[in-house]
C-alpha cells in the first residue's frame, strides 16, 4: 500500500522562492513526500493545527490533534511555534509563516452559535506550498456534539491527505474487566475510539464474551452472556438498550457474527462433545448447520461481500483457518505456517484475513490474504489476541496482556510500524470496533466547500 500523504509536494518544489515573512530569505523548499506505510521509515507528515475559535474550538482542535497524531502519519506541529495567530475562515492564511516553520499543511476553523442553539463549525485545510485551498467543511450540531465534530474533522483530513477513508467517528466495544483473578468481573462497556465516553452496558451479573458490531449497523451489537445454567446469545441495540435473545440453545453457544448485510449471526454451538458452526437467518429465525467435523470448528467472520466465512478448525489437528463458502460447501485450509492460529477477522476491504498466532512462546496478530498467501506478523509479545478491524480496514485493535500484568486494548496499522496502547486506558479484552457511526445519510449536516488545489 502506497499512500501518498503530501499532494503539494510537487508543487512545492517550484515555490524555492518563497520569501520567508519574517526574514525575507527565501524559503526553504519541500522535498517529495511520498510515504510507503508497508515498508522503508515513515515518516510523520508534519501539520499545523491551529485552535479554533469561538465555544469548545480549543477543544475540537485538541481532539483533532490527538487523533491525527495517534494515527501515526501525522506531527501536529507545536502549537507555540506558530508565527501567525487569530486566523479566520475570511481570509487564507500567511503561507510564508507556515512553511518557515516547516508546516506542510495548515488546519483552522470557528465555532459560531446558530439561533435555534446548534453550532456551525467550519473549518479549512491549506497546502501553504501550493498556497492553495484542499478542502473546507461546515458541520451544523448542537453544541454537545463538539466531539463528535471532531472526529468528523479528522476524518475529512486523513481521508484528503492519504486518500484513504478515515476511522475516527467510531466506537469500541469490549469486555471490561475488574476484581481480582479468582473473582474477576466482566461487563460489556462501549467508548469512543479515542478511549473517551467509557460507559457500562451490562452489570456484571453474567460473564460477557465476543461482542461484536454489525457492519451494517453501528447501533446494533451481539455478544455472549453466560450465566449460572445458560449460555445466550443476545442481540443489543445500543440506542434504545432492547435486549434480544435469539434463543435457547442445546449447547454452549460461542462467538457470534454478522454477516456482512446484518441479515445473519454465525456462531458455534457447543454439543456432545463437538463444536460446530451454524448460522441464524434474523428475519425468520430459521437455524442451519453449516460444519459436521468431528473437530472444534469455531470463530466464523463473514467476508466483506457474505459470500464466504473464514474459521478456525483443529481437525487438521492443530488449530488452523479454514474458508468455506457462506453455506458450508468448499471447506478448505488457508493457513500454511506453524504454530496455533485462532480468532480470524475478514477485512471489511475484504483483501485480508486479521489472526491471533500462537507460536515459539508467543502470541502474534497478523493478516494474510484470503487465499493464505502473503502472512505478514504486525505485533508480537506475551500475550495478545482479538483482532478487530477499524472501518477503513487500515487498523486493528486487539487486547495485550504483559506478564504479571493487566489486559489493555492496543492498535497496530498495517505496517506493523505504529504500534500503541488504545486511547481507552482501563483494563478490557476482545474488542470490537465499529463501523463508521453515520454514513450515510450523515446526521450532522454539512457542506463542503470548494477545493482549489488541482490534483
Amino acid at each position: 500500500m502506497r499512500l501518498t500523504l503530501l499532494l503539494a509536494s510537487a508543487a512545492a518544489l517550484a515555490l524555492t522562492t518563497t520569501a520567508n515573512a519574517q526574514t525575507g530569505q527565501p524559503a526553504q523548499s519541500a522535498p517529495v513526500q511520498d510515504v510507503v506505510v508497508d515498508q522503508g521509515v515513515l515518516r510523520p507528515f508534519p501539520i499545523a493545527i491551529a485552535p479554533f475559535s469561538g465555544a469548545n474550538g480549543a477543544d475540537i482542535s485538541n481532539v483533532v490533534s490527538g487523533n491525527l497524531r495517534r494515527s501515526g502519519y501525522f506531527a501536529p506541529l507545536d502549537p507555540r511555534s506558530f508565527i501567525e495567530t487569530n486566523l479566520t475562515l475570511a481570509n487564507a492564511p500567511n503561507f510564508p509563516q507556515w512553511t518557515s516553520i516547516g508546516a506542510q499543511a495548515v488546519l483552522y476553523g470557528s465555532v459560531t452559535p446558530r439561533p435555534d442553539g446548534r453550532n456551525d463549525v467550519g473549518f479549512r485545510l491549506y497546502d501553504p506550498y501550493r498556497q492553495c485551498q484542499l478542502v473546507s467543511y461546515q458541520f451544523t450540531a448542537t453544541p454537545e456534539q463538539w466531539r463528535r465534530i471532531a472526529h468528523k474533522i479528522s476524518d475529512v483530513v486523513y481521508q484528503r491527505m492519504t486518500g484513504e477513508n478515515g476511522f475516527f467517528d467510531s466506537r469500541v466495544i469490549f469486555v471490561s474487566e475488574s476484581g481480582t483473578q479468582l473473582n474477576r468481573l466482566s461487563r460489556l462497556s462501549i467508548v469512543d475510539q479515542d478511549g473517551f465516553n467509557p460507559v457500562y452496558l451490562t452489570q456484571g451479573d453474567e460473564v460477557i464474551m465476543s461482542p461484536r458490531f454489525s457492519a451494517s449497523n453501528p447501533d446494533e451489537v451481539t455478544y455472549v452472556a453466560l450465566g449460572r445454567d445458560y449460555s445466550r446469545i443476545y442481540l443489543l441495540n445500543l440506542s434504545t438498550g432492547r435486549r434480544e435473545n435469539l434463543g435457547e440453545f442445546d449447547g454452549q453457544v460461542l462467538a457470534p457474527r454478522f454477516s456482512n448485510d446484518g441479515s445473519r449471526v454465525a456462531f458455534s454451538i457447543i454439543r456432545g462433545g463437538n463444536t460446530d458452526i451454524y448460522v441464524m437467518n434474523l428475519r425468520t429465525r430459521q437455524l442451519s448447520r453449516l460444519t459436521t467435523d468431528p473437530g472444534i470448528d469455531t470463530s466464523p467472520s463473514f467476508s466483506a461481500d457474505g459470500s464466504q466465512i473464514v474459521f478456525t478448525s483443529d481437525r487438521g489437528g492443530s488449530a488452523r483457518l479454514y474458508v468455506m463458502s457462506a453455506d458450508g460447501r468448499g471447506q478448505r485450509p488457508i493457513s500454511r505456517g506453524g504454530g496455533i492460529y485462532t480468532a480470524p477477522a475478514w477485512s471489511p476491504r475484504g483483501d485480508l484475513i486479521a489472526f491471533t498466532k500462537q507460536q515459539g512462546g508467543r502470541f502474534h496478530i497478523g493478516v494474510m490474504r484470503p487465499d493464505g498467501s502473503g502472512e505478514r506478523i504486525l505485533s508480537s509479545s506475551y500475550f495478545e489476541e482479538g483482532p478487530s478491524w477499524a472501518p477503513n480496514g487500515r487498523y486493528i485493535m486487539f487486547a495485550r496482556q504483559t506478564r504479571g500484568g493487566d489486559t489493555r486494548l492496543w492498535t497496530v496499522d498495517l505496517s506493523g510500524r505504529v504500534v500503541a496502547q488504545a486511547g481507552y486506558d482501563g483494563r478490557g479484552s476482545d474488542p470490537a470496533w465499529s463501523p463508521l457511526l453515520d454514513t450515510p445519510p450523515a446526521t450532522l449536516g454539512l457542506n463542503q466547500g470548494p477545493d482549489s488545489c488541482p490534483s
